[in-house]
């Protein structure tokens, strides 16, 4: 059996369509068979509601008077992109204001508009013999827009892996808030509601066809960026009136720690044409894994620690070295639910008209890194390699001779079998000094908590390091940690213009 397109949108306009939710199409084919559902169901609605940081919008304001071609703008002291024609722009959601940070940003001033509230529009620019204005200063209304245009890179991901966090320190990152010791796993994504999760093949979901977007008529594009279906994780160029939109679905908010993000509720409605989509729409959480990824590690190829479905990741808890660890979604479920519903609603009343794809997408794509023509400088270009260390059973003074005689502030201390135990400074030496008798050796004063790094390291990732631990040095250790060099402010002055000698 098979439906056509044309079938659907006349039942549609009929009123006689059958009309699910993803979530519901499970049960309804567990139920009826595959071919039961095929001749039951009409149309499958799907919704998601996440953090979709690949959002902004194009706004044009009208000329003023006399006319100014803005180079420079800014909305609620947002700065917004100046590189359009005269009055057109586009404000990304992750922009931060140049006052508030990341208080406030871009998705802020989308959803201000949305919300009604004025937005303080300022300009600048260097006058023209046909734009002589150069500054502007105006309080706008989204309606006082000729066009609010929401144009979004990369939306609707079809899934997104978990993230959890194997050091010792608080991360924060895009994946929220990541505590010590991997004592918790944060995730994203709606599932069973995804819409390329019910669609993985996109068949159905292409440039053209209509969807739910931030509660208003929206229209893919076409493929977002970094779209890799190849690998489970497709993503949607989306577009849709910003005048028509609700900030029921659409809210601004910041990740502690990490910067601006927009959340953004998005749905598409699928036909069911034959058993192809049946199938397809039967999806289940179960159904749905993902990897468990270790954010300590500051590599783009970060390391799984198991693989993880969302059944599991949404049941609150789950099993990772042996110990039971919390879950928590940085999307809401409810919502993509409520997105569901309501486009549910939207076919059902004809609100909405099926369309296939004018324009395919490739279900094949695979996402590749950046081509880098010279790689960033490592370690092994800076670090002095002429390290001092110091046995952690000898005496003091010992230590304050050669931090004198080597000229360092840094002595790393190893064992007798010369691996890093601990480390000492000179003010470490200078208090034991000052307070003779309650100390005789290294290793009763050292720390013996190290950071450190290695010869590969990224400089950027040592800086880092020095930044979260407001220490100015990294013994570097070969993989039996033994030290090898120092890396310190010094050193990484040569490349970073003095900036750690301030």
């Amino acid at each position: 059996m098979h439906k056509s397109i044309d079938l659907i949108n006349e039942r549609i306009r009929g009123g006689s369509a059958r009309v699910v939710t993803a979530e519901e199409m499970p049960a309804i084919v567990a139920e009826l068979g595959e071919e039961g559902a095929l001749k039951e169901v009409d149309v499958v609605t799907t919704g998601t509601f996440g953090a979709m940081c690949s959002s902004g919008a194009f706004l044009n304001f009208g000329h003023a008077e006399p006319p100014i071609r803005m180079e420079r703008i800014w909305l609620n002291n947002v700065e917004a992109y100046g590189g359009l024609a005269a009055v057109d722009t586009y404000i990304g959601a992750t922009q931060q204001s140049d006052t508030l940070e990341a208080e406030y940003g871009g998705a802020h001033v989308i959803e201000d508009l949305v919300a009604g509230k004025a937005v303080e529009l300022r300009a600048s620019s260097r006058g023209t013999d046909c734009y002589p204005r150069r500054t502007i200063t105006t309080d706008l209304l989204l309606e006082n827009l000729n066009q609010a245009i929401m144009c979004n890179p990369r939306n609707a991901y079809q899934r997104y892996n978990a993230a959890t966090n194997t050091t010792d320190r608080v991360l924060n990152t895009y994946m929220g808030t990541l505590l010590p010791g991997c004592t918790n796993i944060t995730f994203s994504g709606a599932g069973v509601l995804n819409p390329i999760s019910n669609d993985p093949k996109l068949r159905l979901i292409g440039s053209g066809v209509p969807i739910f977007l931030c509660g208003a008529p929206g229209m893919v594009v076409g493929e977002g960026t970094q779209h890799s279906p190849a690998g489970g994780f497709g993503t949607l160029m989306v577009t849709g009136d910003l005048k028509q939109m609700s900030r029921d679905y659409l809210r601004a908010a910041t990740m502690s720690g990490y910067g601006v993000t927009l959340y953004v509720g998005l749905g598409v409605p699928l036909p069911v044409l034959d058993l192809d989509v049946v199938r397809a729409t039967a999806v289940r959480d179960e159904d749905i894994t993902v990897d468990i990824l270790d954010y300590g590690v500051p590599s783009r190829s970060r390391p799984s620690m198991r693989k993880v479905t969302y059944a599991e990741l949404r049941s609150g808890v789950v099993e990772l070295n042996g110990e039971e660890v919390r879950t928590s979604s940085l999307s809401s479920f409810r919502r993509a639910r409520g997105v569901a519903q309501e486009l549910k609603v939207w076919v059902e009343r004809g609100k909405i008209q099926l369309a296939l794809p004018t324009r395919a997408i490739d279900p094949q794509k695979m996402a590749r890194p950046m081509h880098q023509t010279a790689k960033g400088p490592r370690v092994l270009d800076i670090m002095d390699r002429s390290v001092i260390t110091i046995g952690e059973n000898e005496e003091i003074q010992t230590a304050a001779k050669k931090l004198l005689k080597g000229e360092t502030n840094h002595l790393p201390v190893v064992n007798d079998k010369g691996v890093l135990v601990g480390i000492v400074t000179t003010f470490d030496v200078s208090k034991a000094v000052a307070n003779p008798g309650k100390a005789n050796h290294v290793r009763d004063i050292m720390k013996k908590k190290v950071v450190t790094t290695t010869a590969d390291e990224s400089v950027d990732i040592a800086v880092q390091k020095l930044e979260q631990h407001n220490i100015s040095a990294l013994p570097v250790v070969d993989q039996q940690q033994h030290v090898i060099a120092l890396l310190t402010a010094m050193n990484l002055s040569k490349i970073l213009g003095g900036r750690w000698l301030k």
